[in-house]
């Protein structure tokens, strides 16, 4: 029996996820501001996105089991209320290193929220709606990603009650506050189960890998590579290498587990794993490397480099629209589309180094737009393509994984193409001209269309298509 709130409901998860999709879009806009703002060096930028990239992959690891076993209306309603406390600590901000942890906090908050929402969208729901309520995630999302970055512009330049970068905080407030009272209001109360327990140990060894991969090619530049950076980034292999052991042994005791390790014998979804760590690392990290270009090295606005930046998310929309008509071509349209990111990634980097001064929003656009198609063809059928070769008891996991990778590619994107963007930057200190910016950008798009390729050539290990592609 369907349940009788279940629509005033879904637009609860929705809310919570537009949270979440706007708090990484908005940030990337906003960073040369807040910088500008609070000081601090330039890895401050790349650690204003990465950080709340990172909790959120570490959280997700375990944050819907956290639901399974405390109730799932439960744990979302105190993921939503941490996630807006820790929204006004990111307003409030002293300096820079308040704001990157506060960052991390709302990270974990958010870690706890959003893997509710599908669950809640299965019990709340009967089959015969469920892919009309799952169909509304993609045209929100899609809205979110046009949106978000023009929002984040303009609520930067208006300055809102004199808040300035501020409200792209505290415009998560009203938010979450309508959220919540929805939320009890209409959210069905799913029963707890105690019995249930969590992987803490390899939650541990897991964000220790994230976060030991991350902060050295952030950190590594501005102390001029030392030994530890190095150190570093050997303890993060170290530990995911001691992650996959032990899984498989507290799967053979038959305790909890984080992932199901039988899903890491499967050619194609080790492979999946990969390719979406590459495909989302190029879509964060070209992201930002084309807004600190307008901002920094063309001296764009926020609100200006906004708008700037739409032709990606336009095309992108178009992508995600032509894979409703292209479905059939299955993994093929994963080929398309890497092949149409590099193109267009390849235009843009002639673009920039072509027109020197003279180059505006308008010359950029082209490019740009053929980047976001390319993604949209890309990122549609990945989940499903991925997920055909995966058995039902291991999708659960599968698809918590897949969304944990998501989110450390993004961050792996801003610390590796943001190091290749500044390390130029900062040798011709005090004085880099637009030329020096200008070649930076064009090294992150070469970086980004490589990491393109390498995706590419992994999708050859996928399923040729998945069963349900196109079906929601």
């Amino acid at each position: 029996m369907a349940y009788r709130w279940r629509w005033p409901a879904l637009l609860v998860v929705l809310a919570a996820e537009v949270m979440d999709l706007l708090d990484v879009l908005v940030t990337v806009i906003a960073g040369p501001s807040v910088l500008r703002d609070l000081g601090g060096s330039t890895t401050f930028i790349q650690w204003f996105t990465a950080a709340y990239t990172v909790a959120m992959a570490s959280g997700l690891l375990i944050g819907g089991r956290l639901g399974d076993m405390f109730g799932r209306r439960r744990v979302f309603l105190i993921g939503m209320a941490g996630f807006a406390v820790a929204s006004l600590l990111c307003t409030v901000a002293l300096s820079a290193e308040m704001l990157v942890a506060t960052r991390v906090v709302q990270g974990f908050f958010g870690a706890a929220m959003i893997p509710q929402g599908l669950g809640l969208i299965k019990e709340m729901f009967p089959p015969d709606e469920m892919a009309r309520a799952y169909g509304l995630f993609g045209p929100v999302m899609g809205l979110s990603s046009v949106g978000g970055p023009v929002l984040a512009g303009w609520l930067v330049d208006a300055d809102l009650l004199g808040l300035g970068w501020r409200m792209i905080f505290a415009i998560n407030l009203p938010i979450a506050l309508v959220g919540i009272v929805a939320g009890l209001r209409y959210l069905p109360a799913s029963s707890p189960d105690p019995d249930l327990s969590i992987d803490l140990p390899g939650s541990l060894l897991a964000t220790i890998g994230m976060a030991g991969l991350i902060i050295p090619l952030i950190q590594g530049r501005e102390h001029d590579w030392p030994a530890w950076s190095f150190a570093l980034i050997a303890l993060a292999l170290a530990a995911f290498v001691g992650f996959a052991v032990l899984e498989r042994r507290r799967d053979r005791a038959g305790r909890a587990t984080l992932v199901v390790p039988s899903l890491f014998g499967k050619r194609a979804f080790t492979a999946g794993l990969v390719t979406g760590l590459l495909f989302f690392a190029s879509l964060m990290g070209i992201s930002l490397v084309v807004t600190l270009f307008l901002q920094l090295g063309l001296g764009f606005d926020p609100l200006r480099a906004g708008v700037a930046g739409l032709p990606q998310a336009l095309g992108m929309v178009v992508g995600f629209l032509l894979t409703q008509a292209l479905h059939v071509l299955g993994r093929r349209l994963m080929h398309l589309g890497a092949t149409t990111v590099v193109g267009g990634a390849l235009l843009l980097s002639a673009t920039i180094g072509s027109a020197g001064d003279a180059i505006d929003a308008w010359s950029l656009a082209p490019g740009l737009a053929i980047i976001g198609v390319g993604l949209g063809l890309t990122m549609a059928p990945f989940f499903d393509i991925v997920l055909a070769g995966v058995s039902p008891s291991e999708s659960g996991s599968a698809s918590g994984t897949l969304t944990s990778v998501q989110q450390i590619g993004g961050a792996l994107g801003i610390a590796v193409l943001g190091t290749v963007f500044f390390t130029p930057v900062e040798d011709a200190m005090p004085g880099p001209t637009v030329d020096t910016f200008a070649s930076a950008t064009q090294a992150c798009l070469w970086f980004a269309a490589v990491f393109v390729v390498g995706a590419g050539l992994l999708t050859f290990l996928l399923p040729r298509r998945a069963e349900h592609f196109g079906a929601h």
